[in-house]
């Protein structure tokens, strides 16, 4: 102890390691310092702690078990080969000193003087608890055979009387839950659910802020994996593919229309003129203008709500043409 408090500090010239072999030797002093002033005496000076509830002879307070004081330890006698010692203290609420005593015989601590015990003791067999056995009772058992039969018997009669206590007992321990562990199984789970909604909710968040979007994920199912695995976005053609496709396409392509496609066309266009002259009429008492077949051709194609999208693209050139050609 003192060899450690001097490390690292100042140590006299004259100190020789050798002659004084530590500093406690050459300081002419006890290792245990203060606590060993009266030593010589045969008092130790220790920390106790009280065994139990006291109370005290000076002032009559009440002194809790646990309570700790400076005590003077000192060897009394032997119990056997264990020795007795006894304790002197004085109180922190008065001046008042009281002593107490090692009791290995009873595995106690017996108060000599200057305080009294607070007795809350009880019978152990009178609450059915364990009551340990006397020190005469072990010696009978290991010398006296007939005695230890005799106590074997008991044992067994006892034994008998308490099994249907102890099998009641184990049925409600059964019964009995463990709310701590069951608690803390839970608040792990919660915690591992929490952050793995926390991860998947990070990944939605990035995957709409990509997107610019606002709707709301719905979680991953099976069903949706599984859809969206046969569906390809990917076109089935390159662009290369397609550029040489289209120019392959118009390469080959005659430039000349066919006597069929110019037949149907012609019908088409007859039937237009039909619908663009009765359409004309109207809008002719409407506007006060002269009509002629060049300007239903052109003009009336928006008022034409029958017809599809479709067929007026595809009637528009070819009206323009009979047109110019009349």
């Amino acid at each position: 102890m003192a060899e450690r408090k001097a490390t690292n500090k100042y140590i006299p010239s004259d100190f020789d390691p050798v002659k004084h072999r530590s500093v406690n030797k050459y300081r002419n002093s006890h290792p245990l310092r203060e606590r060993a002033r009266k030593l010589d005496q045969g008092i130790l000076i220790i920390r106790f702690e009280l065994p139990y509830n006291i109370w005290c002879g000076g002032c009559n307070n009440h002194v809790g078990m646990g309570v700790r004081y400076n005590a003077e330890k000192s060897k009394v006698g032997m119990y056997l080969t264990t020795p007795i010692y006894k304790f002197r203290m004085k109180c922190h609420l008065c001046d008042n000193h009281f002593e107490i005593q090692t009791d290995p015989a009873n595995c106690d601590y017996v108060i000599v003087c200057g305080a009294r015990r607070q007795e809350n003791r009880w019978d152990p067999s009178e609450n059915g608890q364990i009551v340990t056995e006397d020190k005469d009772d072990i010696k009978k058992m290991a010398t006296d055979a007939m005695f230890k039969l005799e106590h074997d018997s008991e044992d067994l009669e006892k034994n008998k009387q308490m099994a249907p206590v102890i099998d009641k007992l184990q049925d409600f321990q059964d019964r009995w839950r463990d709310d701590f562990s069951a608690n803390q199984q839970l608040r792990k789970h919660l915690r591992t659910q929490k952050s793995k909604d926390k991860t998947e909710k990070d990944k939605d968040d990035a995957l709409l802020k990509k997107l610019s979007i606002g709707v709301k994920l719905l979680p991953e199912s099976s069903y949706d994996v599984k859809l969206s695995s046969l569906i390809r976005l990917e076109p089935t053609e390159t662009f290369q593919e397609r550029k040489e496709s289209t120019r392959n396409r118009i390469v080959t392509e005659s430039i000349f229309k066919s006597s069929e496609e110019s037949k149907s066309n012609s019908n088409l266009n007859k039937q237009f003129i039909e619908i663009a002259k009765s359409l004309a009429i109207k809008k002719v008492e409407e506007e006060d203008i002269s009509l002629d077949e060049k300007k239903l051709g052109i003009s009336l194609i928006k008022p034409i709500a029958g017809s599809s999208q479709s067929t007026i693209k595809s009637l528009v050139p070819y009206a323009s043409d009979q047109s110019d050609s009349d």
